[in-house]
């Protein structure tokens, strides 16, 4: 009788920690969230914003899809540790080309970016070899082909004039955000369950967590960096201030409870693969989207604090919302209530309000900047207090 091959796949007993490579190779992404907020900034118009963020879609598909087959195999496994690695490289090829994606770098970043989704695709089909998890096999059989797909439309992209390259890349994009929506059906071979997606909880939560501390340090980054480079005065000072304010009012908003009871809900709650996919996939990237916007508006802030065009206007008003949306509404997916929580709608109502308000009174960057980190105090301090009034921080199935 021949001794079977040992496994690469984790041991599912208890909360499967988040291992330092898999750290490691977040870092990586420090870099790529760094030169999307760079791109943003310059070009913030219209078409630049939309050519980001079809690129951060791209990114963050890429380090989401990486998290999940980490939470299947085990990063103390030598191979999976070179796989980590080796991603790791590609990681750094492909944010080094963002600034230029739409330019004379787009054929380097599709295919470093397809490369990266079907090698890792296809070393998850080589680690659940021999029949250790065959519905699991399958599953990666249907990813595959639906990531062959979207690779070819990002390879047509790069290899496309820059005019044409955005079609080829928003259909490459559609492919991969709607293969789990429409569970990676492929004729003849089924589709995937969510039995299929037995994700551990508590690692998914703690990685996203650990992704929103390194966009949140991102934008800590910037604030210090730019700061450091001009002339301290009162108006660079109160925009220093105010930018730091904000990011530790963003952290509170989502570490202060929000995100203690989604792991609860995903490790208990009885609906871990829903949770995994809507939560954590989907949701978590409005979060993040609007950290990086914020890292942008502080930078306009503190460089341009007396006037900005509308498109500044925008994103100093854009990102806040941006992030308390998508911390509505995990916290609405993630908790048993019929609504979003009211602080965070609350919020939304008043960003909308100083949008509208921005141009007529004349609101320079500066005071602008500090309204809307006002309104993520007001938006922290109001949850934090319902939920001491509950006597508890509501964990609920």
């Amino acid at each position: 009788m021949t001794p079977s091959r040992p496994t690469l796949l984790r041991n599912r007993e208890g909360h499967a920690k988040v291992g330092y490579a898999e750290l490691f190779f977040d870092l990586v992404f420090v870099f790529a969230v760094t030169q999307l907020s760079h791109t943003l900034l310059e070009h913030l118009t219209p078409a630049g914003a939309l050519r980001t963020g079809l690129l951060f879609l791209g990114v963050w598909w890429l380090w989401i899809y990486t998290s999940w087959v980490t939470n299947w195999l085990d990063p103390e496994k030598v191979p999976v540790r070179l796989m980590i690695f080796a991603l790791m490289l590609g990681g750094l090829l492909l944010s080094s080309s963002l600034p230029d994606a739409f330019a004379e770098r787009g054929l380097a970043f599709a295919a470093v970016f397809a490369a990266m989704q079907i090698g890792r695709s296809l070393f998850m089909l080589w680690a659940l070899r021999g029949g250790r998890s065959p519905s699991n096999f399958r599953n990666f059989v249907r990813i595959t082909l639906w990531l062959t797909a979207s690779g070819a439309l990002w390879i047509a992209g790069g290899l496309a004039e820059p005019e044409a390259r955005a079609w080829w890349w928003l259909g490459a994009v559609a492919i991969e955000y709607l293969g789990p929506m429409a569970f990676f059906r492929v004729p003849g071979l089924g589709r995937s369950t969510l039995a299929d997606w037995d994700v551990e909880g508590g690692h998914l939560s703690e990685r996203c967590g650990l992704f929103i501390i390194i966009a949140l340090g991102e934008s800590i980054l910037i604030t210090g960096a730019t700061f450091a480079k001009l002339e301290w005065n009162p108006s660079t000072i109160a925009a220093f201030c105010t930018a730091f304010l904000g990011s530790v009012a963003m952290w509170w908003i989502y570490f202060d409870s929000g995100a203690a009871r989604g792991e609860h809900r995903i490790v208990h709650g009885g609906d871990t693969a829903r949770q995994a996919r809507l939560a954590y996939t989907y949701l978590h990237l409005l979060i993040v989207g609007g950290i990086i916007v914020c890292a942008v508006a502080d930078e306009l802030v503190l460089v341009h604090p007396d006037h900005a065009e509308p498109a500044g206007i925008a994103a100093i008003v854009g990102g806040p919302a941006l992030y308390l949306l998508g911390c509505a509404l995990f916290k609405w997916v993630t908790n048993t209530r019929r609504f979003p929580p009211v602080s965070h709608c609350a919020g939304l109502l008043l960003l909308a309000a100083l949008g509208l308000a921005a141009a007529p009174l004349h609101l320079s960057p500066l005071w602008l900047g500090a309204a809307t980190t006002l309104v993520f105090v007001i938006v922290a301090g109001w949850e934090t207090a319902a939920l001491r009034r509950a006597n508890t921080v509501p964990l609920t199935h």
